[in-house]
């Protein structure tokens, strides 16, 4: 029978490349998006494309009845992706900006996952995919607020994974670093919503480096990979017989890992406070 895999933020970047790497690979695919016409987009394309807002719970049970009435009430893998960023110091991010990352990156997975999770146990196997980050790892300057939500799913996953070891759901992180997106180019509304950097103390540092990067285009990093590095990882994940519990997709991300198991504290934070 064909495997089915529902995949979250499929508009652009991962998740579109995504949702493509996998039908390729034969598996029937649910691209969902939060936005209407993302999800008409790739109903064009021949995808199956439920809308799912991260931030609403009746849309989170509307897009999952969707998949599950057209697969006869099952679900062999979920692919938790969708998520944006909030850059700024921690001291100029309002708490209401906080709150909101959460409810995106943090929260709507978990009622996904939560939701997800009776109808793996009744089937009596499954894979749930949490694509974290190398911020999720260790933090960077200006990124507080997306490193508090990625530290945050590395902690539920982990417990999760421990929690559901005596069955036959694998629960795994995908940790990738710098990725072909448009993350960049989308935090930049919740930028100008959230953050008054003209009134903070730190505003020449704004003007030497956040502002540089988010509204002049850098090029590609050296280390950057295409998104389908990522969906590379994916399906090694939802295929192999024994996963792992974490797949690193770029150098920063190997860099990372290693840093944290060597290093203290103090010598990360000299290398990591000038990026």
């Amino acid at each position: 029978m064909q495997k089915s895999i529902l995949i979250t933020g499929c508009s652009s970047g991962i998740g579109l490349d995504a949702a493509h790497g996998m039908r390729e690979r034969g598996w029937r695919v649910f691209a969902s998006c939060r936005q209407q016409h993302d999800c008409d987009r790739l109903r064009a394309k021949g995808f199956d494309s439920p809308l799912i807002d991260y931030t609403k719970t009746g849309s989170i049970s509307s897009g999952l009845s969707q998949v599950l009435e057209a697969t006869g009430g099952t679900l062999d893998a979920l692919f938790n992706n969708g998520a944006h960023g909030l850059p700024g110091a921690v001291e100029d991010v309002p708490t209401d900006g906080l709150r909101q990352i959460f409810e995106t990156n943090v929260f709507g997975w978990h009622e996904l996952t939560r939701q997800v999770i009776p109808i793996m146990r009744a089937q009596r196997h499954g894979r749930i995919v949490q694509n974290s980050s190398v911020l999720g790892l260790v933090a960077f300057p200006w990124r507080g607020a997306y490193v508090a939500t990625k530290y945050a799913i590395e902690g539920l996953t982990d417990t999760l994974r421990l929690e559901l070891r005596d069955t036959d759901i694998k629960v795994i992180l995908i940790e990738p670093g710098p990725i072909t997106s448009k993350i960049r180019e989308n935090s930049i509304p919740m930028f100008e919503r959230f953050v008054d950097w003209e009134n903070s103390a730190l505003r020449k540092k704004y003007e030497s480096s956040l502002l540089k990067r988010l509204y002049q285009s850098p090029g590609t990093d050296k280390f950057e990979l295409p998104a389908s590095a990522v969906t590379k990882k994916l399906a090694v994940a939802v295929e192999s017989k024994r996963p792992r519990a974490r797949y690193y997709v770029t150098t920063p991300t190997y860099i990372a890992g290693y840093l944290r198991r060597i290093l203290p504290t103090r010598s990360i934070d000299r290398i990591l406070s000038d990026i």
